[in-house]
């Protein structure tokens, strides 16, 4: 078989060679460079109408999520100012479990990795690592702090993120992480705050505990009992998982919208550029094509 297709290279040598004399190699790479460059072009058309559909679902996600912010900051806020004139004081020492707040869905920029690099920062020291354990929502983030804390995944959840946060769905969660929560002394969520339609901000923030509830020096003048603690506690922590998920769903939406113009724009420069070129290559061949025809007139007359 070695030698037969030794004989039928042979064969077909002085074909190409006749074939080349005859101008073949002059043309073939050019007709070549112009057949890339339409796959090429076609492909980042391709890609901008994608990146550009993206953008407007993401547009149209934010704005309900702004709305869902709105509502969930309103529970915030009643249940901060309740606890602030009670003077409770949230732990900032302790066994801690950290609390990870992102999502399922990617394309949107560093949102999620701005997360795994404040809990990397916040457990570099091993003390801390050691005295920490992670709770993860969504699986963005788990998959990135996996790589480096394998042995400190507490609790996980996923399908996260695929439509604005609920108080159902808050409250399903935080029913979850306090089942498990009872040997911590002090819980910590970090997640992506909303500042604008292009900016976030990644934060940190201590959360009540019973304990905490249980020592605030004003709580007396609700004339409360020991019996509401728990559930004093369970309505803080669900409010804080749910403003935190609306901030972080919202932050997300945007930086999404924004990842996917800023993919539109590059790929509509891309497009210009390589069309600057394929327009100019083909003008080359078309030119060169005409000498050939002019010159062989010449020849013949």
């Amino acid at each position: 078989m070695l030698r037969l297709t030794v004989k039928q290279s042979n064969a077909l040598r002085p074909i190409v060679n006749s074939v080349g004399f005859r101008g073949f190699h002059a043309s073939a790479p050019r007709e070549a460079t112009l057949k890339e460059l339409e796959i090429r072009l076609k492909s980042i058309r391709n890609i901008e109408k994608i990146t550009k559909t993206i953008k407007t679902v993401a547009q149209t996600k934010l704005n309900r999520a702004q709305r869902a912010m709105e509502l969930a900051k309103k529970y915030q806020t009643v249940s901060n100012e309740f606890f602030e004139e009670a003077g409770t004081q949230a732990p900032k020492e302790g066994k801690t479990l950290l609390i990870a707040c992102s999502s399922d869905k990617g394309l949107c920029g560093g949102i999620h990795s701005s997360i795994s690099r404040l809990v990397r920062k916040e457990m570099i020291d091993p003390n801390v690592e050691q005295n920490t354990s992670l709770c993860v929502l969504g699986e963005k983030v788990r998959s990135q702090l996996y790589r480096y804390y394998p042995g400190s995944l507490y609790l996980t959840f996923a399908h996260i993120g695929g439509a604005s946060p609920s108080y159902e769905e808050a409250l399903q969660i935080s029913s979850n992480i306090l089942e498990n929560a009872n040997e911590f002394d002090r819980i910590v969520i970090v997640y992506n705050r909303f500042a604008s339609a292009v900016s976030f901000e990644t934060v940190m923030k201590n959360l009540y505990t019973r304990q905490s509830i249980a020592e605030s020096p004003n709580l007396f003048a609700y004339e409360a009992s020991s019996e509401v603690h728990q559930p004093l506690m369970e309505y803080a922590f669900t409010n804080a998982i749910f403003a935190a998920m609306a901030e972080a769903h919202c932050s997300e939406m945007s930086s999404r919208r924004n990842a996917m113009e800023n993919a539109s724009k590059s790929a509509g420069e891309m497009i210009n550029k390589f069309s600057t070129i394929y327009n100019r290559q083909r003008q080359a061949s078309i030119t060169n094509e005409l000498i050939d025809i002019v010159t062989g007139a010449n020849a013949l007359g």
